[in-house]
């Protein structure tokens, strides 16, 4: 095969065109928004185009016209391949579909064209030996979705001929492959008849030949006698609605079939010899192939495009997913942080077990004297009381354990409602991997590891400040504990009694901090405390929310619209520099040069 175009210029855009397909080939849309189901759909096919027509027409201009003969249900287009060819080499009948496997002819001496993959390689390849046969191959044996491959010497030189399924087919797949096989085509011979030339589903596909600037011609079958130019007429206005004005009509009028099931070959003579003036013009093939390649190239170009807007739809709810859950587990560590800042932690069984530590009577007066006094009374102080600081500890424990998992559990809640506004998180939620009942004790280990940081930190300041070794084996526990409840301490949200006995008990442990480390070193310790438990408390939140984003990671990897709307601007430059040649222009190379004693052509 020759690369027809200088590889200064091929090689840009054939970058441009792998990359795109690769891109395109990555795209799921995975969230359920409205257009998710199109946009996989418009992705794919696009991909496909790009794999099956525009990358195999780029890299061999000098290859064979691809004829793709294409239609409604019954429209007739197997009977017209079989008198295009001038005997039976695909199968038509009443049962539908008669076309369940695409045929490709193409002349024998064409046939390096087509012993690769370089034509719709998606598709497996059925090599059929049997030119001239007088039997229509049998489509059946060649299995669902094969391509079968025909030389036939009927066929001109520099064109190939493909039978293709029915495009409004009542089998899904088959539907699929017709628009598989017209986005592959460098010209369309659309075959309709007089009664259904109107109808909605082929006219959408002809939407997309116009934007493709493919060239077009309409085979109008079974007209009634005397009702040709009406008929003619009215579609010719249809198709100059539809930008397609250009398209050669040619009438195939109500005939007997003949025992084979033949048309007579005088009805098909004027699509004869059009098809076959086009391949015998070499240089028109080549203008006509270039044409068709950068429309199809501005096609794609504006269907990613379709693709980047589909994309900034799945993104924008991705943030909406992801700022409710963020927003959720934001709220619930802040209420954390503010049950810890405001008195909270220091009710019921915590405020009791406190006091029932510190006492109020002789300690409390030792604490008005001078702090000297108060550090020297530490050790006798603490003495035989590790036991109750372990209560204290394990009320707070308790408290600080139930206000995480209560605000872990409204983040859920909160996260799951906004979830439910939409059909994507919806269909999201419906995978949500179980809350695991290891939650709550993950949150006990992390208290705990708290609080052993916190006995650490007494610990090594107690070091640095040379504490005797009595000090630090009777009293690390106590000071600990009256660092916890520094930490949480404050008369905000508390009431009546509550306030007196709270804010006496933060005094009580801020001056029991205070005469063991001294003011400026309790206010450190109890910062880095806050810190360390602020730290702690975020790392649980997230590891639950993590739960939800998880859920969005496929969005996530998608690639970005913005990268999808470069490449499509790059494939708009590269088509733009295209030499126009118009669909008038390329359906007139075979007008000119075919004879027309029937008027078989377009008004």
């Amino acid at each position: 095969m020759t690369d027809t175009l200088p590889a200064a210029d091929a090689q840009p855009l054939l970058a441009t065109l792998r990359q795109t397909g690769e891109a395109l080939r990555g795209l799921s849309f995975p969230l359920a928004v409205h257009g998710a189901d199109s946009a996989r759909l418009n992705a794919s096919a696009t991909a496909d185009q790009l794999e099956d027509y525009v990358l195999p027409r780029l890299l061999s201009l000098d290859a064979p016209l691809l004829a793709v003969v294409g239609g409604s249900t019954g429209a007739g287009k197997s009977t017209l391949v079989n008198a295009i060819v001038g005997h039976p080499v695909t199968r038509s009948g009443a049962i539908r579909p008669t076309t369940r496997q695409p045929v490709l002819l193409h002349h024998p001496a064409d046939g390096h064209w087509f012993s690769d993959q370089r034509v719709l390689p998606t598709l497996s390849r059925v090599r059929a030996v049997d030119p001239g046969t007088e039997q229509p191959t049998d489509t059946a044996a060649a299995g669902a979705g094969a391509l079968l491959v025909r030389p036939d010497p009927m066929i001109p030189l520099g064109l190939a001929l493909l039978d293709a399924p029915d495009l409004d087919s009542i089998a899904d797949e088959n539907r699929r492959l017709s628009g598989q096989l017209l986005a592959a085509a460098d010209l369309w011979l659309f075959v309709t008849t007089a009664n259904r030339y109107a109808d909605a589903v082929p006219w959408k596909l002809l939407a997309d030949a116009a934007a493709r600037d493919i060239l077009l011609a309409v085979v109008l079958d079974r007209v009634p006698a005397g009702v040709e130019e009406e008929v003619r007429s009215d579609l010719h206005t249809l198709l100059a609605n539809a930008d397609l004005a250009h398209a050669p009509i040619f009438i195939i009028p109500e005939l007997p079939l003949d025992p084979a099931g033949m048309l007579p070959a005088e009805a098909v003579d004027p699509i004869r010899r059009w098809l076959r003036a086009l391949a015998t013009d070499a240089t028109g093939r080549q203008e006509i192939a270039r044409r068709t390649l950068y429309g199809a190239v501005r096609s794609v170009a504006g269907r990613v495009h379709d693709a980047a807007s589909a994309q900034d739809e799945q993104h924008t709810e991705y943030s909406r997913l992801r700022d409710a859950a963020t927003r959720a587990y934001d709220d619930a560590l802040q209420g954390i942080l503010e049950s810890t800042q405001d008195g909270t932690l220091l009710r019921g069984e915590v405020l009791a077990r406190w006091q029932d530590f510190v006492g109020t009577g002789e300690f409390m007066r030792g604490l008005e004297s001078r702090v000297g006094r108060v550090r020297d009374a530490m050790g006798s102080f603490l003495t035989g009381r590790p036991t109750r600081a372990v209560t204290v500890e394990t009320a707070i424990e308790t408290g600080l354990h139930a206000v995480i998992v209560e605000q872990a559990a409204q983040a859920a809640q909160k996260t799951e409602h906004a979830w439910r506004d939409g059909d994507a998180g919806r269909e999201l939620l419906t995978g949500l991997p179980a809350r695991g009942d290891d939650f709550p004790a993950t949150v006990a280990r992390e208290i705990r590891a708290w609080q052993k940081d916190l006995l650490d930190l007494v610990s090594s300041e107690g070091a640095n400040k040379r504490f005797t070794a009595r000090m630090l084996s009777f009293g690390v526990n106590g000071v600990a504990v009256a660092l916890m409840v520094v930490v949480f301490a404050s008369t905000a949200g508390l009431s009546g009694l509550e306030v007196g006995v709270a804010g006496g008990s933060a005094v009580v442990g801020q001056k029991l901090l205070e005469a063991v480390f001294g003011e400026d070193a309790v206010r450190r310790l109890a910062k880095s405390a806050r810190d360390n438990l602020q730290r702690r408390c975020e790392s649980l939140l997230r590891a639950e929310q993590q739960r939800y984003l998880t859920l969005l990671e496929p969005v996530a990897r998608q690639l970005p619209a913005d990268t999808l709307r470069a490449y499509a601007r790059d494939l708009e430059s590269h088509g733009s520099e295209n030499p126009e040649l118009t669909g008038e222009d390329a359906a007139d190379r075979g007008n000119d040069d075919a004879a027309r004693p029937d008027e078989g052509h377009r008004q």
